[in-house]
């Protein structure tokens, strides 16, 4: 397979119209396929349902203490579920809070209670102008909830081995700079990994502003598709070492480990914020759901039970991704019109195309019956300033389906490419 580049122009034209003829090909297939979001398969789904017969009557609805888990209370979760999440997330108990299902949900909420009543500090709306710091690409719905409230995003690029920390150092001499957003581990779309150093200098920052956040969104902890897993730093520690116990609120979930519509998320933080978040919390719920709690904690026992189960996601989940993977090698390798990434686990590939061609290729792909995440949809504002990346979501169709999305992606990145190319000569 010849470099495009290198190809000459009538080259180009001849190539185009053997990739249009294949492309209307496809189309005539009317096909219907998903590749939008990272949602788990109907098989991964299948696994967790023998984790709704563990708690009934004949095992009891009482938590550990004896507390009827039926009954209103326990603001904070449940004592064994509450150790469950902080076996992986190797804190203290006494420092994680037990919510709803959606992690996502306690992000926005923190962000909201910030926003009206402070972080330590006068409420971020009587400040003035607030901004974010947004490493990118990253996850679109940490966008959305900054976008929503009006908070100004800062867009900082992703290196190798995490976010540019050159970029994050200086800006954070700025007091209007309130935070930043990141997925440290397996990260959205990339499968990214923030490397020992950078997780150290994050713990070590020194912001003007003394109520400045990192929302430390580990939702892929333990989402490994590889032997080779990737290792993460406690960030805690390093925080405590430097005098900024308080900067941290980790979050995370089982939306992508039991059932994404009826998980059990949770966050951790230090003391003071911990007290914070529980005030407030009092004043928006009597408890959460504690028999989905107890349901959890009696099906996984401890993070090892997790750590057991997690292989079965990852059987499930790895030919998927070689699928795509060699799909991606097999007709984009030799072209020098695209590169991707290989992640060790998380749940996105992440592709990069030609500058200027990422929203044609998703359009062409829609037309031909192959939904995407939006083109820029990484990027704060739904801007990718070079308009190249495409975040591929492997996780929802069958193998079968998702080779056909994947051959077709390729062909669209193929075609789109040779257009341009052919524009440019």
């Amino acid at each position: 397979m010849a470099v495009y580049e290198k190809m000459s122009a009538a080259e180009l034209v001849a190539l185009e119209k053997e990739l249009s003829k294949e492309y209307e090909s496809f189309k005539a297939k009317n096909l219907k396929l998903d590749m939008s979001r990272g949602k788990p398969g109907a098989d991964q789904l299948d696994i967790t349902n023998e984790l709704l017969n563990s708690v009934n009557e004949q095992s009891g609805y009482r938590d550990e203490t004896g507390f009827d888990c039926r009954n209103y209370g326990v603001l904070d979760g449940i004592p064994e579920c509450k150790r469950l999440f902080a076996e992986i997330l190797e804190v203290e108990p006494k420092n994680i809070i037990v919510g709803g299902n959606s992690s996502l949900n306690m992000m926005f909420d923190y962000i909201a209670q910030c926003m009206t009543h402070g972080a330590g500090a006068e409420p971020w709306c009587k400040q003035g102008e607030i901004k974010f710091l947004c490493p990118a690409p990253g996850y679109d719905r940490h966008f959305g909830i900054l976008e929503y409230f009006g908070i100004e995003m800062i867009t900082v690029p992703m290196k190798e081995d995490g976010p540019d920390m050159d970029i994050i150092e200086e800006n954070v001499k700025d007091p209007s700079v309130k935070g930043m957003f990141c997925v440290p581990k397996y990260s959205n779309p990339e499968g990214k990994t923030f490397s020992d150093e950078v997780v150290k200098r994050i713990a070590a920052l020194k912001p003007a502003a003394k109520d400045f956040r990192v929302m430390w969104d580990n939702a892929y902890c333990v989402h490994h598709i590889s032997e080779n897993h990737d290792e993460l730093l406690n960030i805690f520690p390093l925080c405590r070492e430097n005098n900024n116990s308080d900067m941290v609120i980790e979050f995370t979930s089982t939306s992508k480990i039991t059932f994404p519509g009826a998980g059990v998320a949770a966050l951790a933080a230090s003391d003071n914020n911990i007290a914070m978040i529980k005030k407030r919390m009092s004043m928006q719920t009597i408890g959460y759901d504690k028999l989905n709690q107890l349901r959890h904690a009696r099906y996984f026992k401890d993070v090892n039970g997790v750590n057991e189960y997690m292989k079965r996601h990852a059987a499930i989940l790895a030919p998927k991704f070689q699928a795509v993977l060699d799909c991606l090698e097999n007709n984009l390798g030799q072209t020098g019109v695209a590169k991707w990434t290989k992640p060790n686990g998380g749940y996105f590939i992440s592709l990069d195309v030609m500058d200027g061609c990422a929203k044609e290729v998703a359009a062409l792909c829609s037309q031909a019956g192959v939904n995407l995440t939006p083109a820029g949809a990484t990027y704060p504002y739904g801007n990718d300033p070079k308009d190249c990346n495409i975040r591929i979501a492997p996780s929802y169709p069958p193998v079968d389906e998702l080779k056909l999305a994947a051959e077709l992606l390729c062909l669209c990145v193929k075609l789109v490419s040779v257009r341009k190319l052919i524009e440019e000569n």
